[in-house]
């Protein structure tokens, strides 16, 4: 059964002794359990949530929404870490070191979560029916994420080590999205603002982007460089758009057409 375990944070966890994180509520499938029933605790506690680091050594893929809201401490999850991880989150740290499921840092306003694998879908977006996502913090990946990666994204910083669905960057208001790897294409859909950096293969670009020049190396996040050659495309039109996307040149030899309109 998938467990709701919200209650997984430095912030709910500061101040209690061992009982009375055991004693804190969660839910498995349709049934409210104690934190005690489906996990075995340990450790010294702390009072405040930023002198805090919650380990989880076991398989934690079916545990849902670990770090919700949180606004200091860290968090470390040793394998798999499921749906949710991070939604929310005000500050702090979360690592996991296998995968993340889709929504992970969906929201988020501060902080860094960091995953050594994969990611799944929408990581660093907004809900359905919201049109507020990222809005600030840092999320890297270092495996492969999956679709609509920083969908209605606001602020902040993420960071893919691999490839990307598709739809990377879709609504997107501001901040920077920095993929090493390859895009599945439709990049930038519909965004306003931001800065998109894909540095291997995009099968196209749409339609609605213009290309305005070829820049050397951009810039991530003011700070790190990564050379180029890019093709910078301004979009999206549709939205009367002033986004940035950059598209490795070498990595791209069939967008050469566009350099005639330069």
């Amino acid at each position: 059964m998938p467990i709701e375990a919200e209650c997984i944070t430095p912030d709910m966890f500061a101040g209690k002794n061992l009982e009375e994180k055991g004693k804190l509520k969660l839910w498995e499938g349709n049934r409210q359990r104690f934190l005690s029933d489906l996990f075995h605790i340990e450790g010294e506690g702390a009072d405040k949530p930023e002198a805090l680091t919650i380990q989880l050594l076991g398989d934690a893929h079916k545990v849902r929404r670990i770090g919700a809201g949180m606004s200091a401490g860290e968090i470390v999850i040793h394998r798999d870490a499921g749906i949710h991880l991070g939604e929310e989150m005000r500050g702090g740290k979360i690592t996991v070191g296998g995968n993340a499921d889709s929504w992970t840092g969906a929201m988020m306003k501060e902080g860094v979560i960091e995953v050594k694998g994969n990611a799944g879908s929408y990581i660093g977006a907004a809900y359905r029916g919201s049109v507020k996502g990222m809005h600030g913090g840092t999320i890297i990946i270092h495996g492969n994420a999956g679709n609509e990666l920083g969908c209605f994204m606001r602020k902040g910083l993420i960071k893919v080590h691999g490839s990307v669905g598709q739809f990377a960057g879709m609504h997107m208001k501001d901040g920077t999205i920095y993929i090493q790897g390859n895009s599945q294409g439709r990049a930038g859909a519909e965004m306003t603002g931001g800065k998109i950096v894909v540095c291997g293969n995009v099968p196209s670009v749409l339609p609605t982007f213009s290309i305005d020049s070829v820049k050397s190396k951009v810039k991530i996040n003011g700070e790190e460089a990564t050379r180029g050659p890019f093709y910078l495309f301004i979009g999206d039109s549709t939205e009367e758009g002033e986004g940035k996307l950059y598209i490795s040149q070498p990595a791209n030899p069939h967008l050469k057409f566009y350099e005639q309109y330069l």
